[in-house]
Parts: structure tokens; sequence; C-alpha cells
């Protein structure tokens, strides 16, 4: 390819204005780097009197919303404010899903950074920086996440409320019980588990850090969440797809994988099974 210097610039040094922004965000909502998102709002009026910019979500997963704020210019304290606030209005009015709140700017300084980097901790925030060029009289604008979703992991296990092992017996079929149980016979084969049982999933431990998150289903198959490594995703996502069982990575968490499985799946890929969770396992040392 033949190399061409860009010029950055700033939307309104070029005549562009939020309105305009926010059109060519409408028209193909991924230019964010967010994945293949949809719109499912633009400019959702808040019982505050304010303007939602946009709620955006996954076709292929609709239990996720993202509330996010669109402004050109240095990032504020105002817009993180704003933002906030209508996250938080979103998720008050629709708690069955799960809610994310996105931060767009031109510029955001090392200042702000912080600030929502501390949030971060607590709230799901987040910030895509725009980067406007010109290229041979073109305007080419890429977005870049600077700041994603703090990834879930073992420091994060306090937070969640404790129970015990009859807590899940009473919620989940017996099926999916017992699929539990032979999981950890696989575990056992690599080290003594270590498991914490909370009311959102029960983690499996050994030596290291948690690196499996079961959540045991009423109907008989149970959910699975594996920390894998980034090295090992790919591949081990394609193993399972091409034995048509559900597998999927997540775009914020490079080293996850998600796995639905029901007993029949399990008896007839064992060693595939077997082989992913003890990957997982060598990886959390």
């Amino acid at each position: 390819m033949e190399y061409k210097k860009a010029q950055p610039v700033k939307l309104r040094e070029v005549g562009k204005d939020e309105r305009w922004l926010q059109d060519r965000i409408n028209d193909d909502p991924s230019i964010l780097g967010l994945g293949d998102l949809a719109v499912f709002k633009r400019e959702k009026i808040q019982p505050s009197g304010g303007r939602l910019d946009f709620v955006l979500f996954d076709p292929e997963d609709d239990t996720v919303r993202y509330e996010a704020e669109i402004m050109l210019g240095t990032l504020n304290e105002s817009h993180i404010i704003r933002t906030i606030e209508y996250w938080d209005i979103e998720r008050t009015r629709y708690p069955s899903l799960e809610h994310r709140a996105v931060i767009v700017a031109e510029e955001i300084t090392n200042r702000f950074f912080n600030v929502i980097s501390l949030m971060n901790k607590a709230i799901p925030i987040i910030a895509v920086q725009l980067n406007a060029f010109i290229v041979e009289g073109n305007l080419v604008l890429n977005f870049v996440k600077v700041l994603d979703l703090v990834e879930v992991g073992e420091e994060e296990e306090g937070l969640q409320e404790t129970t015990d092992r009859k807590y899940w017996e009473a919620r989940a079929n017996p099926a999916s019980i017992s699929l539990f149980d032979e999981l950890i016979r696989i575990v056992k084969t690599a080290s003594e588990p270590r498991l914490t049982y909370n009311k959102g999933h029960i983690a499996i431990g050994t030596l290291g850090q948690h690196f499996m998150w079961c959540h045991p289903r009423k109907a008989a198959n149970i959910f699975l969440v594996l920390r894998v490594g980034e090295e090992n995703r790919d591949a081990i996502v394609a193993k399972f797809e091409e034995q048509g069982i559900e597998c999927s990575k997540g775009e914020r968490r490079v080293n996850i994988i998600r796995v639905r499985l029901t007993s029949k799946e399990f008896e007839e890929n064992r060693s595939l099974i077997q082989e992913t969770i003890l990957t997982a396992e060598k990886f959390s040392h």
C-alpha cells in the first residue's frame, strides 16, 4: 500500500458539528469500535429534561444496553456527570438488562481519564476518543477505545453475596448440578479445587486465580465462563463451534470464553471440555 500523510483536525475546524457526528454514528454504530451494535433509540428524552444521545444494543445479545453520550472537544466534568446520570436512569428503569455507560469525546485528558478509571471499578464505563484526520481532501474518523470495562475476576468475588451448595441445588435442575460435579472432577485431575458459592455464580480456582465461573440452570444445562488466555481463546472457540456447541468470546475480555453445555454435549465432547478446563487452570497460575 502507498503511504499517505494524514493531517489531524478537530471537527469544528472543518465545519462539522455534534449533529453531523451523531448522524455518522446513527448510520453505522460499528464505527465506535464496540462491536456490531445497532441503534435502539436516538436522543432519548430523560425525566430530567435532557436527551440521551444514543441507546445502543447488540442484536445478538439484546440483554445489554449501551447508554452513549457524544461530544466534540475536550471531555469535561459535566459530560461525565451527564453520562453517569443517564446510565443510572436507564438501569433503574430497566433493571433486568445489563447497562454500560459510554463516553465519546475528541480529547480525554489525563486528569479525566484518571477520574473515570477510578469510577470504572464501580460503574461500567467505556471511554472512546475520536481522532479526525484529513487524507487527500477526505475526512476520516478513527474511534479508539481508551478505557474498557473492568474484567470480572477473583478480586471482585467479595462484591458477590456468598451462599452455599444447598442454594444452588434448590434453584437449579438436578441434571445441571450433576454436570457441575463432573466439571469439578476434571478440575481435581489437576489440583484440589477451591469453590466459592455466590448467588450469581460458583467460582472455581486451584492454586492461582479463579479461572472458571459456573451457572447451573433451571433447564438441563450449565453456563460456563472460562479464563483461557488470549493466545488460546480463538482456537478453543473454533473447536467448540465445530462440534455445534454454543460458545462465544467477548469483545471486551480477551481472555474469556462463554460456553453453554448440556449433559449430552458433555458426554460427546468430554476430551475437548477436559482440555479446555485444564488449559484455563494452567493459565490461572
